[in-house]
């Protein structure tokens, strides 16, 4: 089948470049029907701009980062993927550093253009894949079994976070899925992360840090996110009649954020339960007066 076999149709081209964020390939116009003189002739006159080794961006030469993760899966072939950070990034759950963008695409292929960091996989497809936006992506399963294989685990615990409060995959379900996985790099360290005995959901690297004590103390995980006499709390060990709060530097430094505290604080006592509130500077910087202060009202006493 040839190129050259269909009619131009501009209004074609910009649904497409619409659809894809800005940008276009050559095979992809040479498929609407403009030849490679056309092409050329768009280049000079300014309507094509191109963006990486066979892709355009119509129009105009400024793309949005959503275009620039689409320019590269174009650039890299009909089966590459965006994964790693930029996958992350385009799922929302962790920060885009606005550097490489990051494509995966099926071994033995390898295509190098500058500023794109392409990684080759022995299978890609079928639950690996996805399309988010109009991008071809991994979806946020595999994406952080990438993530795992080069973060540490604060940084892939928080990402873990990110996704389940952004309703991408809860833990449950995700420990579940790495089942399905195959083989590869940063599946066994998020299972290890995912263990039911240890993983517990925060909403802030503060409260991470807080669950590291409770661990390394060998406490009981408590409760956490749940509500506690009308009140959303950080932790709560209901045996243990204790409700803990760690208080960022952020939400908890004005008059009336504090006043709001002690209402809170006030409640909970009148209910019979104990309540703790650590500041940052405690659970950052003096774990161990955190970790006595839990061990005295949260280990398990013998029976009387």
């Amino acid at each position: 089948m040839g190129y050259q076999t269909a009619q131009p149709t501009a209004g074609g081209l910009w649904e497409l470049v619409r659809r894809q964020h800005g940008v276009v390939s050559r095979a992809q116009l040479l498929e609407l029907g403009f030849g490679p003189q056309a092409i050329k002739h768009r280049v000079a006159k300014g309507r094509l701009h191109p963006v990486w080794r066979g892709v355009y961006a119509l129009g105009r030469p400024q793309i949005s980062r959503s275009g620039q993760w689409m320019g590269a899966v174009l650039s890299c072939g009909p089966e590459a993927v965006l994964s790693h950070a930029s996958a992350a990034a385009l799922w929302e759950i962790r920060a885009d550093r606005g550097d490489e963008v990051e494509v995966s695409v099926p071994a033995p292929k390898a295509p190098r253009r500058p500023g794109i960091v392409v990684h080759r996989r022995a299978t890609l497809g079928g639950i690996e894949v996805t399309v988010h936006l109009g991008i071809p992506v991994t979806t946020p399963v595999h994406t952080l079994v990438d993530l795992a294989a080069v973060l540490t685990p604060g940084q892939i615990e928080a990402a873990v976070n990110e996704a389940d409060k952004r309703d991408l995959i809860d833990p449950d379900t995700l420990r579940t899925a790495l089942d399905g996985q195959p083989k590869c790099p940063g599946l066994a360290t998020l299972r290890e992360l995912l263990d039911r005995r240890t993983f517990a959901l925060t909403d802030s690297e503060l409260e991470r840090r807080f669950l590291r004590i409770v661990r390394r103390a060998g406490l009981p995980l408590p409760r956490t996110g749940c509500v506690v006499n009308g009140f959303k709390v950080d932790f709560h060990w209901p045996e243990f009649g204790v409700v803990v709060e760690t208080d960022g530097l952020r939400y908890h430094r004005t008059p009336a954020q504090q006043s709001r505290d002690r209402v809170r604080d006030q409640a909970h006592a009148v209910a019979g339960l104990t309540p703790l509130r650590f500041t940052h500077a405690q659970v950052r910087f003096d774990p161990d007066h955190v970790r006595r202060t839990l061990l005295a009202l949260v280990a398990p006493r013998p029976p009387s």
